[in-house]
């Protein structure tokens, strides 16, 4: 994966606007879709030259909600993606959908297309739960929408799933992971529920509304890595876990910095050492691409020194973690200081070495992991600075 690239687009409708979700998606905007599609088509007519040469292997669907966009939609981006850039006959081909907006008809087309991983917005298994956070599709509906899937031939399934929702309780937290197994999926993400500043649920909370609090998200996550395990998902990343083979490969770009580049409002991307989005904005998105204006966000140049402390953010994210010698090889720092206070670590049971020298977190440092995280990376800074005070002749290495 080392120089191919992932493509991401994102399709910012949904039929209904979750209370948590900090996306940039909307209700209401159907009558934009034509328009946003005309602009998505034209964007990835202009950026496909600066990509000739450089083989795509992962293409993600994300939202909002891709289904609700419609399979026609879908299918013709995805034959305009094949036309202009050089899609890998075994890419991996990922659609976001919600278990309220799919059919056996569109699933069918979606696979003729090429798509080839549908990711499940299952959320729970309890109908109280969903109605807590107005997710307007049913339990009943998301055993539907898995069973489509197998009948439209998908054999790489994954479920989202959230634990600490409003009323949740371990047992019905457990019951929703049980259920979620009993649909024979590949892949489970499994996040906990964050209160985003802005949304409806953060209006609550601020009202009184009381939430699983960090302590009760922390038992319902360990007892969850387990479990997982024990059903043959080991976990992969902090919120992942996959049957071994089917790890999200496109989801593992981010956090092994690899190179993708995204489409559509608020999208990301890192591409040619540069890092930039674009307008969180449909509006402003559609008419940017249609008639010349500025998309851009923000950008900027990320110099390969620089990106150490991602690699300690984003590699420690992953059950593979950090190396020594790949780190010096590609940063030219030392890693000493890290690897001293990482033993520090591994003493309380926060982080492992592999027998091949590679630090991980264990999940109980996965709970804690933002703060460790923070921790290695003002070591890091400070060893940065201390190389510049004992070479100020040479300056900073290349």
């Amino acid at each position: 994966m080392g120089d191919k690239l992932g493509i991401y687009i994102h399709i910012p409708f949904c039929r209904s606007k979750c209370d948590y979700c900090d996306f940039y998606s909307l209700s209401g905007r159907e009558g934009r879709m034509d328009h946003y599609q005309k602009a998505l088509l034209a964007h990835l007519r202009e950026t496909a030259p600066l990509t000739q040469g450089i083989p795509v292997d992962s293409v993600y669907f994300g939202g909002g909600t891709p289904s609700f966009y419609g399979a026609k939609r879908l299918k013709e981006l995805l034959a305009t993606l094949h036309k202009l850039f050089q899609i890998e006959k075994d890419a991996e081909i990922t659609v976001e959908c919600n278990p309220d907006s799919v059919d056996l008809r569109a699933l069918c087309t979606l696979r003729k297309a090429g798509v080839n991983r549908l990711s499940l917005g299952m959320q729970s298994a309890q109908a109280e739960e969903l109605a807590a956070i107005h997710r307007i599709h049913t339990p009943q509906q998301t055993d539907q929408a898995a069973g489509l899937a197998r009948k439209a031939k998908f054999n790489n399934l994954s479920l989202d799933l959230i634990y600490g929702l409003p009323g949740q309780t371990m047992d019905s937290w457990k019951a929703t992971v049980e259920h979620a197994l009993s649909l024979i999926p590949q892949h489970l993400s499994c996040y906990g529920l964050k209160v985003e500043e802005g949304t409806p649920l953060a209006r609550r909370v601020a009202e009184g509304e009381v939430l699983p609090d960090d302590d009760q998200q922390a038992d319902l996550y360990l007892w969850t890595v387990g479990r997982l395990a024990r059903a043959g998902y080991p976990q992969y990343e902090i919120s992942n876990f996959a049957k071994p083979g089917f790890e999200s490969r496109h989801n593992l770009r981010y956090w092994f910095t690899r190179p993708y580049i995204g489409f559509g409002p608020g999208a990301h991307s890192d591409f040619g050492g540069r890092r930039y989005s674009f307008v969180r904005d449909l509006d402003a998105y559609i008419d940017g691409v249609l008639h010349g204006g500025n998309v851009i966000d923000s950008s900027e140049l990320i110099p390969q020194r620089e990106r150490c402390g991602e690699y300690l953010m984003l590699r420690l994210r992953t059950a593979q973690g950090i190396d020594g010698v790949e780190y010096r090889r590609n940063y030219f720092m030392d890693f000493a200081p890290l690897e001293a206070r990482l033993e520090q670590f591994a003493a309380q049971g926060w982080v492992e070495r592999s027998p091949e020298g590679r630090w991980h977190f264990t999940p109980k440092g996965f709970l804690v992991s933002n703060q460790l995280i923070g921790d290695l990376l003002d070591r890091q800074e400070q060893a940065s600075w201390e190389d510049l005070i004992v070479r100020p002749e040479r300056g900073p290495r290349p």
